[in-house]
């Protein structure tokens, strides 16, 4: 839906021949299968009910953050106002944040039986910035990763997307920087593409995001402190030194 190219170092499943908009029905298929799955190997396990509505509910909060995604960067429509921090926010939470970090800890919490509300109210708590931490570092490895080792081709300048990049760009750009952006983003000529690199660049993002990933990091070890006290605390600190400063 976003045209990207690569996905994990691999051609994206609807450009391989034959396949084209099929891959949408791939895609539900695939989802149905979770439900079967949890069905055949969950279903007289006390744990069964909780894991359906967090599998349910996490597709659709999943789901919601990628139509808020693409309705704020249509492509072939480039509205800057649109790239607001509160905005880049919940496209993260709902797009990344849930699905990524919150459901599997949490599936995993249920399976253990922990089911407390307090116990998820604060593993919520974590993950989610866990999530908003990684996706952020996604944006920028979008242009500024090496796609051999990241595995994709960044697409995020082309494909008029709010990121974090964007997002910090217009919050720090003069009125000249943000005429610059204005003409060259969401273009696909490569030219133009360039112009953003150059333009993030000399306004010395990749410097932006060194300090914010130290802070954030910094964030996420007081978070784990103050809120994991009911849980095993290494769980969330792995996780957090998993990302911290990754290249993929």
């Amino acid at each position: 839906m976003d045209a990207s190219l690569t996905r994990r170092g691999k051609s994206c499943w609807y450009r391989k021949p034959g396949i084209g908009l099929d891959a949408v029905n791939d895609a539900v298929l695939l989802e149905a299968c979770i439900y079967r799955l949890l069905k055949f190997y969950c279903r007289e396990q006390p744990y069964y009910l909780n894991l359906i509505e967090l599998f349910l509910q996490t597709c659709y909060q999943t789901e919601i953050g990628q139509t808020l995604d693409l309705i704020t960067a249509p492509q072939g429509h480039v509205d800057l106002s649109r790239f607001t921090e509160k905005r880049y926010k919940s496209i993260v939470k709902y797009k990344t944040a849930f699905y990524s970090f919150y459901l599997p800890v949490a599936a995993a919490m249920y399976m253990a039986g922990i089911d407390g509300e307090k116990e998820h109210s604060s593993a919520k708590k974590i993950l989610l910035e866990i999530g908003e931490f990684f996706q952020v570092q996604d944006d920028y490895l979008d242009l500024f990763g090496d796609p051999s080792v990241t595995g994709k081709i960044g697409t995020d300048i082309q494909d008029n997307k709010c990121s974090w990049l964007v997002v910090q760009c217009l919050l720090r750009a003069s009125p000249v920087q943000q005429q610059i952006l204005q003409e060259n983003y969401g273009q696909k000529e490569a030219e133009k593409v360039a112009q953003v690199k150059a333009l993030y660049e000399d306004m010395d993002l990749p410097t932006v995001f060194a300090q914010y990933e130290q802070d954030s990091y910094n964030r996420l070890v007081g978070l784990i402190e103050q809120c994991a006290s009911s849980l095993p605390p290494d769980i969330f600190l792995r996780l957090a030194r998993k990302i911290y400063k990754r290249k993929k």
